[in-house]
């Protein structure tokens, strides 16, 4: 990777805001882009190698530990790692049991994964801006981005699990006829038939949409600033002090973000499952 201090500004922040695209170029055939013009030319189906090599690493640590925690667990005076599980697992479950009113099985291991496995995701932004980058172009990587939530198609793709989770628990709990009562009946009866299917049909696509839009522009505009505040230190000697101290006070901030916008798809995944639960009276 080259530094900030060797590309101009723009190319900084344009390098830093590319991902480590694999796909198949038009002209260079199978590969990974070099730049952003390549990782567009590559078109939809390229895999953003990144994305899923941290996300998925991620995920396999909170496997990891919270398996190690609960296999060396006891009934005694707990260790700290099982303090700090059990307090997690006690604040989702409290979580789940005020806003879900049903009952399955499924909801709170669902709820917990998703509290922490966006937490951690979120918490890559606190990495220093530069760090795993400069690292990955020693090996001759060329783009590494590594906040996978700062990726829409990260965001999206978890959305359209917790979406395809509503529908099957809509069509199972109330059946096909109920639910397609529910698009074409509410709330205007079914003289409101075309108004009710518009109203309730755009109702349905915002759950998605927003849980994906919410936690990836959250997480984009944090890593934008940290970026911006890292092209601060090519500036000179009273600018470089300056962006060393935004740093540190953005990340400071930025902790409190991270947390709530894992804690809000939570909550928002366990409020959509609980309505596909429930019938319209």
């Amino acid at each position: 990777m080259a530094s900030s201090e060797i590309l101009t500004s723009q190319e900084y922040i344009r390098h830093h805001l590319t991902n480590l695209t694999l796909g198949l170029h038009p002209e260079h055939g199978l590969g990974f882009a070099h730049n952003a013009d390549e990782a567009a030319a590559m078109g939809f189906w390229a895999i953003h190698v990144d994305t899923l090599l941290f996300s998925i690493g991620l995920g396999v640590l909170f496997l990891w530990f919270f398996r190690k925690v609960a296999e060396g667990a006891t009934s005694g005076v707990p260790g700290a790692a099982q303090n700090f599980v059990e307090a997690i697992i006690d604040f989702v479950d409290e979580n789940v049991r005020g806003s879900f009113s049903g009952r399955n099985p499924l909801v709170a291991p669902l709820a917990l994964t998703i509290f922490v496995w966006v937490f951690l995701m979120n918490l890559m932004d606190l990495v220093p801006i530069d760090l795993l980058p400069w690292l990955a172009g020693l090996v001759g990587v060329h783009h590494l981005k590594v906040v996978p939530t700062t990726d829409p198609n990260a965001t999206f793709g978890m959305a359209l699990m917790v979406f395809f989770l509503v529908l099957y628990y809509s069509v199972k709990m109330k059946g096909v006829g109920g639910f397609l009562g529910e698009l074409t009946l509410q709330p205007f009866g079914k003289w409101g038939m075309p108004a009710n299917l518009l109203l309730e049909g755009i109702n349905l696509i915002s759950k998605p949409v927003s849980l994906a839009l919410r936690l990836f522009g959250n997480l984009y505009a944090g890593e934008m600033i940290f970026i911006l505040i890292a092209v601060m230190y090519s500036g000179g000697v009273v600018l470089a002090l300056t962006g060393g101290l935004l740093q540190i006070a953005w990340a400071i901030f930025h902790i409190l973000i991270i947390t709530l916008q894992a804690f809000i798809f939570m909550v928002l995944t366990i409020v959509y499952l609980d309505m596909a639960h429930q019938e319209h009276h």
